[in-house]
């Protein structure tokens, strides 16, 4: 094969899609599930739960980015105010994608500061923030939705990946809240926030597998 002939389809490796997008975020999950997963982290160690939580995150960073390069325009036109508001799809992929980085750099502060209870707060901090995030993102996921579709429509896939979704962003909420490290230096509910991690990563997993496009695909006849 000629360079010529390969430069094109080797650039489409950095062209973001909907399935790079959903891949992203179920490897990312799978690892976090992983991670936190019951027992896991006794028969492993503290060290392999954090590797996965850490290459999960990055996962989760790329798919974020893609699926904000994929939300469309930021601003759409309105029949009141200013005439122009920004589109709560965009909002809530933008909001997501900062939830990603933020999740990226607790998990990078774990690698070093999981065994050191001056340091865990540089865990933590940026975990709470990168939860409300996803929070803030899940809502207006579902208030993008309501826009555009019927607010309760059981029959659609995408209907029950928003649902789910925003499922899985209180569950990563919950898990911050659990994780939280008291002036004694302990976190105060690792069973709770292990089990919101392990349940806000299945409902991510779900998530983006209920919108693969290779759904569409398999359902028309196509190749998967």
């Amino acid at each position: 094969m000629s360079i010529a002939a390969s430069s094109p389809r080797r650039s489409e490796i950095f062209i973001p899609t909907l399935s790079k997008q959903c891949w992203g975020f179920m490897i990312g999950s799978a690892l976090f599930a992983l991670g936190s997963a019951p027992g896991f982290g006794s028969w492993a160690g503290a060290a392999t739960v954090n590797i996965c939580y850490f290459v999960g995150a990055w996962f989760f960073t790329a798919a974020g980015l893609m699926q904000l390069l994929l939300s469309g325009p930021v601003t759409t036109r309105v029949d009141y105010g200013n005439g122009v508001m920004v589109r709560a799809d965009w909002l809530s992929a933008a909001t997501q994608s900062l939830g990603t980085v933020l999740f990226n750099v607790s998990t990078t502060a774990a690698l070093t500061a999981h065994a050191v209870v001056s340091q865990r707060d540089l865990v933590w901090a940026p975990d709470a923030g990168g939860s409300i995030a996803f929070l803030v993102s899940g809502f207006l996921a579902v208030r993008g939705y309501r826009h555009a579709h019927r607010f309760f429509d059981p029959g659609a896939r995408s209907w029950w990946s928003v649902q789910i979704n925003l499922l899985g962003c209180i569950a990563f909420g919950v898990a911050a809240v659990g994780s939280y490290i008291s002036e004694a230096g302990v976190t105060v509910d690792a069973i709770l926030a292990n089990v919101g991690t392990f349940i806000g990563a299945i409902c991510f997993f779900l998530t983006s597998l209920l919108v693969l496009p290779a759904w569409d695909r398999s359902t028309s006849g196509g190749s998967v």
